[in-house]
This record gives structure tokens, sequence and C-alpha cells, in this order.
């Protein structure tokens, strides 16, 4: 067996076989143990997000950073190409009942999610005098485990910082190659330009950037869905009531995608759902883990938002607009397919939204990646091993706006499914923890009791 035959083993060992199952049962075992918080405090979660978002005058610092700029960094990885192009993709493999299964693999991932945030709070850490926190150190600290601590760290490096950037600068590329006919490599080096700007100036750089592009490509792709709904909402009715049914009978589903069984439906959905709010993968917990809250589950409840936002809003916006508008049916996937959606609803204005879209979404996932990765490029080496892992960072955004080979994004799901291993296992091992933190949070912090 050749190398790209052995990742492609090994990718279907752990998407198809394994990690599905883990990530949506941690999901119902946390939420389930955790009594479904992002049910009972619903009106919580958005009044510790939206109240903190106009608070003035909180900047990042070597303390950390708003819980408002910590949100936006961790949607900023959340929402990405997979919101484009993975939803589509789950249609096309799982017919739009795949959609109903995405959002089941929400509801349940804002509960693993809650957990991740929670125990990124508690095990937060200083390197050099900065704040920093993930699954590396409360692995480190809570487990007492320094290989899956370790392991975690080299995985997440790799996944995100290296190969995941080259999968996001090759859709920059492509966005803006398609978009204004600029070649892929000035494509990449505008990227990479850019990109080393706000690395250098660190937390306080990084923060402010998602701060402002994060709402800003919110309110731009939201309300371009919204208006070609607005234009075609006979349409919305018969897309939910399709999306329903086929969620449940294989027959109609067959009418979407033909072959497809609910079985495929399912599997496509969850995992897709699960792939782009990222929730049990370890990746948002790095920023919600240096936000500035007054308790643990306070950032618990504001990392909810980010799956609801990601999810419940931008995927299902994309999946809508692919049903309306017959994506479904045309054969066509991925980005392909939600650019043909797009541009059947206004013409080419569309192609080229999908296209600016793309490249904020792209983009900002690269920032946040980055950022990730230095969490645990200190968790391994300290400080020292920034300017070195910076440069790794910008050449490999620059190979990957004119490397578009499908064994990197193989290797990309390869590494991102590793790095899930030793932050469930975290996750399990320590939620007795996360249970009662939110207990204390209800029954004491909400209360007016003193928490220590």
């Amino acid at each position: 067996m050749d190398f790209v035959g052995i990742v492609d083993f090994l990718n279907s060992l752990l998407w198809d076989k394994l990690l599905i199952f883990l990530l949506l049962g941690t999901g119902i075992y946390y939420s389930i143990r955790l009594r479904f918080p992002q049910f009972r405090q619903f009106k919580r979660i958005h009044k510790q997000v939206f109240g903190d978002m106009f608070k003035k005058g909180e900047k990042a610092d070597q303390d950390g950073m708003s819980s408002f700029q910590a949100l936006a960094t961790a949607i900023a990885a959340q929402v990405g190409t997979g919101n484009l192009a993975g939803v589509a993709t789950a249609i096309a493999s799982g017919g739009p009942g795949a959609v109903f299964w995405m959002w089941m693999s929400a509801l349940f991932g804002m509960g693993t999610i809650f957990g991740e945030a929670v125990l990124a709070q508690t095990y937060v850490d200083r390197v050099d005098g900065e704040v920093v926190g993930g699954p590396a150190y409360y692995l480190r600290k809570g487990t007492n485990s320094k290989f899956l601590a370790g392991f975690f760290a080299i995985s997440i490096i790799i996944a995100l910082g290296f190969v995941g950037n080259m999968v996001q600068s090759n859709s920059i590329a492509v966005a803006l190659n398609s978009a204004f006919k600029i070649p892929p490599v000035v494509g990449g080096i505008i990227a990479a330009v850019i990109a080393a700007l706000i690395f250098i100036g660190g937390l306080t750089r990084i923060a402010s950037f998602t701060e402002l592009v994060v709402p800003f490509m919110a309110v731009l792709y939201v309300g371009g869905g919204i208006i070609i709904m607005v234009l075609n909402y006979t349409q919305i009715i018969p897309a939910f009531k399709l999306i329903f049914t086929s969620a449940f009978s294989a027959k109609a589903v067959a009418g979407g995608a033909i072959g497809v069984t609910v079985k495929e439906s399912i599997r496509y959905g969850i995992s897709r759902g699960l792939f782009s709010n990222e929730a049990g993968m370890g990746s948002t917990p790095h920023a919600h883990a240096v936000a500035k809250v007054n308790h643990p589950a306070e950032q618990g409840l504001v990392a909810i938002f980010g799956v609801i936002f990601d999810t419940i809003v931008v995927c299902t916006i994309t999946a809508l607009v692919n049903v309306m508008m017959g994506g479904h049916t045309s054969g066509l996937t991925g980005i392909e397919m939600t650019q043909a959606s797009f541009a059947t609803a206004v013409g080419n204005i569309g192609a080229m939204f999908i296209a600016i879209s793309l490249f904020f979404f792209a983009f900002s996932t690269i920032i946040a990646w980055y950022y990730f990765g230095e969490a645990n490029i200190k968790f391994l080496f300290g400080t020292k091993g920034l300017t070195p892992y910076r440069i790794i960072v910008i050449v490999f955004i620059l190979l990957g706006s004119v490397l578009a080979v499908d064994i990197v994004w193989d290797l990309a799901d390869l590494f991102n499914g590793l790095m899930v291993l030793p932050n469930i296992v975290g996750l399990l091992i320590l939620s007795p923890q996360v249970v009662k933190i939110l207990k204390e949070y209800e029954s004491g912090f909400l209360k007016g009791e003193k928490v220590e």
C-alpha cells in the first residue's frame, strides 16, 4: 500500500468508523449530564454574548481577550469553507435530509463545546507571562498525561497551523481567481503578507482583527442569503418540507439524490455538521481559554453560541439556498453547487458573492488556526518557538495557493482526526469537573454567592 493509500485507509477508519460515534456520543453524554444547558440557559447565552459585544474599552493584552473577542476568534475558525463547500457536499452525498442531521449534530455538539470552554478556562496557564490555554493544558494538568497533551499539541500544529492553512490558502487563491481573475500565486502572496502582519502583532492584533472582520463577514453572508430567500420566499416551506421528509424517508431521499439512503443522510449530515462547528475537536478552546470572564461557565455559554451561529444560522442559509434553487439535483457538489445555486438566484453576481464570502471565511480561519497552533507551540517550546512557527506557516500559505492536490486535503482530515482522540479522552475523564462547575455557577454564582 502506498502513502496515499495509507492516508485514505486511516481516514476511512477514523471518520467513517470511529470519530463520528465518539464526537456525537460525547455530545449526547455531555448534554444529558449537564441537563441541556443549550436549552435551559438559552436566554442567558444571548445576554452573555450580546451584552459583552457592546462593552467598550476592554482590549486584548497578555492577560487575554474580552469574552466577545474570544468568541469572534472561535467563530473565525468555525465559519470557513465547510460552511459553503461542506454543506453542499453533505447534500450531494446524503440528500437534503443530511441538513436535518446536521442540525442534530449541532444541538448535541453544544454540550461538548460547553465542556471544552469550561475546562480551557479552568486550566488556563501562563507561558513567559502570556495567558494561554487549550486541550494540551487541561490534558496535562487535569488528566496528568503528558503523552495525551503532547500528542494533541503536535497533531493540531500539523492539522491546522500547517496543512490546514494550505487548504484555506488554496480556497482563497481559487476565490480571488474566480471573482477577479487574480493569478493564484498572487492571491497566495496577498494572503501571506496580510497574515504575516497580523501574526507579528500577537494576541492583541489577532483579537482586533477577528472582532472587526467576523461580524462584518457574518452580516455580509447572512444578509445575502436572506435576500435570496426573500426573493424566492415561495420555495422556503417546500425546502424545509423536503429536508424533514428526506431525513427519515429513503424514497424521498432518492428523489433528490439517486441512490442515497437514510443511513447515508445521517452519516454525512452528522459528520459535516461536527466538522463545521468543530465541537469536540479541540480547536476553539484555545480562544475561549483566554477570555476575561468572571466564571468559567460564562464562557462555556458563549461557546455554545458559536455552534448556534455556525451550524444553525450559516450552514442553514447555505443549505436552504441550495435546496431552494435546485442545487441538490444539479449533479454538482462542494463549492460548485453553492456558487451555481446563488448564480441561479441572482445571476453572475451570486457567484461573485460566494467567491468574496469564501475569501473572508478562509482568511479569518487562517488567522484563528494560526493562533490555535501558536498556543501549542508555546506549550511545547515556549515563546522561543514562535518565530520559526510563523515562518513555516507563511511558507505553507504560499504553497497552498499553488498546490491544489488531493493529498493535502486528505492529510488535513487525517491530522484533524488524530487531534480529536486525546481531546475526547480528556473530555470524558474530566466531565465530573464540568458538571460540578456548572452546578456551582447556577446554584451559587448566579445567586450572588462569592465563588473562590
